[in-house]
């Protein structure tokens, strides 16, 4: 760690060369690959208040509370880490670029209502590789229609978006956004609620049809009925007596 603080630190006065600190306006902190759960708290304090840009790529992160040291972030990279669901961001007003590529995010919704309180300058967002982002990456089964809905439906909560993923913002997506966005959510039943084939609970007797009377459902405990009929076929129509004449009957 101790060569990690150091080789920043070079970074940072390599950065300030030929320039008086008060002039600098953009600083890099780089913190990547070192497996860490959380923010350390030794970023915070020597680089938070000079970081414009954070990279805290290919580590074990599930939570980003440490980022409240970092109050003028403008871009934030935390690609290839454990991130999921309950993520919760300090408010960043100046953060325009936000990418949480390779994470675990399912929920975009929720994530998207977070993104837009806690940072109401974003203009660049990127959610490869994850779930909530619906694309052949995730999953074979998704194709570009899908990809295309999972726009729409972020730029309708995300209007201030010039960038999403890997491509432009282009006008039309935005007139559409606006005008139908809101529809084109994907919603997918609980799992509580999906019985898999061959799971016991989808051959309960309260998942299944049946016309037959509650004593003759069990198939090895069956009992024939016998009774009168109240209905009595005489042929007259049935197609099956067409070429058939009376006599063989």
């Amino acid at each position: 760690m101790m060569h990690l603080q150091n080789s920043t630190w070079i970074q940072l006065k390599k950065m300030w060369s030929g320039e008086r600190l008060q002039r600098q306006c953009a600083f890099q902190v780089s913190y990547i690959g070192h497996d860490c759960e959380d923010i350390p708290e030794f970023l915070g304090k020597k680089y938070g208040c000079l970081a414009r840009r954070l990279d805290l790529s290919f580590n074990q992160l599930r939570s980003l509370a440490g980022l409240k040291a970092f109050t003028g972030l403008e871009e934030l990279v935390v690609d290839n880490n454990l991130l999921g669901n309950d993520l919760q961001l300090p408010r960043l007003p100046t953060l325009h670029t936000l990418t949480l590529n390779k994470n675990q995010l399912t929920d975009i919704e929720a994530l998207l209502e977070h993104l837009a309180e806690a940072t109401p300058s974003l203009q660049y967002l990127s959610l490869l590789g994850n779930e909530a982002c619906p694309n052949q990456l995730v999953s074979l089964d998704k194709d570009e229609d899908d990809y295309q809905r999972y726009r729409y439906f972020v730029l309708h909560k995300l209007p201030t978006l010039k960038f999403l993923d890997t491509r432009k913002v282009c006008k039309t997506e935005q007139q559409e956004a606006e005008a139908r966005g809101a529809f084109m959510k994907v919603v997918k039943p609980k799992s509580s609620d999906m019985v898999a084939p061959g799971d016991p609970k989808s051959e309960s007797p309260s998942s299944l049809y049946t016309p037959l009377p509650r004593g003759s459902r069990d198939g090895k405990n069956h009992k024939g009925v016998l009774a009168k009929c109240r209905y009595i076929y005489y042929g007259k129509h049935s197609e099956g007596n067409r070429f058939i004449r009376n006599d063989q009957l």
